[in-house]
């Protein structure tokens, strides 16, 4: 197939890792609360322990994508990267005191900070800017059909093993392991090591922030805004549950969506390239919009059964295409960094985002929160149309 001749050995094996490490981390993840909540955990330790994990993995997403630009590397991020997160999943389970849990959540969420930026720095190398959105949204398809394999196979295993959460955790290590096998296949590319007067600090890739080009930064104060009303898929999987669906079905909805994700992604990559990364990206932003007026007026179970179809469209056309846009408008030798500097925010608007949709929610019922996200993302919409030149 010719539009498969864009996809590089490099390419492959990334897309793999990413599936194999993704098939082991959602294969947690339908289980997760329910296996800390039975060691003892209450909701709130769980809330302090996601958000620390993921403030933590925001924050060094940038620093380390700072780190790989300077020392002119990005194999040996990846690789480091991936072996934290595969470590940590028996991690969890071969100890249940509190500081335990903590300390494998935080290397499992420290692996992907320091493997996010190389990475995707190594997709961007190996792609052209008429070919970035092919690139990226192959690798996103790879990684999320990770996302369907994983929990369905949560779900066989614990039909025939029910409440064995601490098993699951150990065969979780298995495509943990295979990911960290496939990332020694890859290679690192000759490159020119920066030369830099002093030691790189944590939060030096902040510095990029100043230096970096204008468009960059108009680019991602929108992608950010977004991030910030973009809150956790928790909420759409509570609103489903609302509307009548059993535990079964919402987690059928889960892996209905994130196939529909996987197998969009790339046709839609290719689709970006044609029309461009902008176009597309609004599109996607559309039908999030449209899923979250739908899901603040209907009550339907097959509307939002087809609502979730449209989010997995959305989340194919955005995902992807926002980091593909971001490497096409910095500098090459900059890109872990711009990546890493943007992921890193992001991941701390995406938390925020998360608390303020629990906090709107409360105060003011799921129909208010889903209704202010649609709004705001219509005025993000306006935003990248009238105020963003690069296509």
């Amino acid at each position: 197939m010719k539009i498969l001749n864009y996809i590089s050995r490099t390419v492959w094996i990334l897309s793999l890792v990413s599936l194999f490490t993704d098939t082991a981390s959602e294969m947690l993840y339908p289980i997760m609360p329910i296996y800390l909540k039975s060691i003892g955990f209450s909701i709130v330790l769980i809330g302090v322990l996601e958000g620390f994990a993921e403030a933590l993995a925001g924050l060094s997403k940038g620093y380390f994508g700072k780190l790989s630009d300077n020392s002119g590397k990005r194999v040996p991020f990846v690789q480091l990267g991936y072996t934290l997160s595969a470590i940590s999943k028996p991690m969890m389970a071969v100890f249940i005191f509190p500081v335990w849990i903590f300390f494998a959540r935080s290397i499992d969420r420290f692996g992907k900070g320091l493997r996010t930026g190389a990475r995707d720095a190594i997709l961007s190398d190996e792609a052209t800017s008429e070919t970035k959105g092919k690139i990226f949204g192959f690798h996103r398809s790879m990684d999320t059909f990770g996302a369907v394999l994983g929990p369905l196979i949560a779900l066989i295993y614990l039909y025939y093993y029910p409440q064995q959460y601490k098993t699951l955790f150990y065969v979780a290590f298995i495509p943990g392991l295979l990911a960290v096998f496939a990332s020694f296949f890859l290679k690192d590319k000759i490159r020119t090591k920066r030369i830099e007067n002093k030691a790189t600090s944590f939060f030096s890739f902040l510095h990029y922030w100043k230096t970096s080009p204008a468009q960059y930064r108009k680019i991602v104060l929108g992608l950010l805004a977004f991030a910030l009303f973009n809150s956790s898929d928790i909420f759409l999987l509570l609103k489903a549950k609302q509307a009548g669906l059993t535990d079964t079905s919402v987690i059928g909805v889960y892996i209905f969506y994130n196939l529909v994700y996987a197998l969009s992604a790339f046709p839609l990559g290719i689709l970006a390239d044609k029309i461009g990364l902008k176009k597309m990206f609004i599109f996607g932003l559309a039908l999030f919009a449209i899923v979250y007026f739908g899901m603040a007026f209907s009550k339907s179970m097959y509307v939002i059964g087809g609502l979730f179809l449209i989010y997995g469209v959305y989340a194919a056309a955005t995902e992807g295409v926002s980091k593909a846009w971001i490497s096409n408008v910095s500098d090459k030798k900059d890109t872990a960094t711009a990546i890493g500097t943007y992921s890193g925010f992001q991941s701390i608007c995406t938390l925020l985002a998360s608390s303020l949709a629990g906090l709107l929610w409360y105060q003011f019922g799921a129909n208010a929160t889903f209704l202010i996200t649609g709004i705001t993302t219509v005025l993000i919409i306006i935003y990248f149309s009238f105020f963003i030149n690069y296509k």
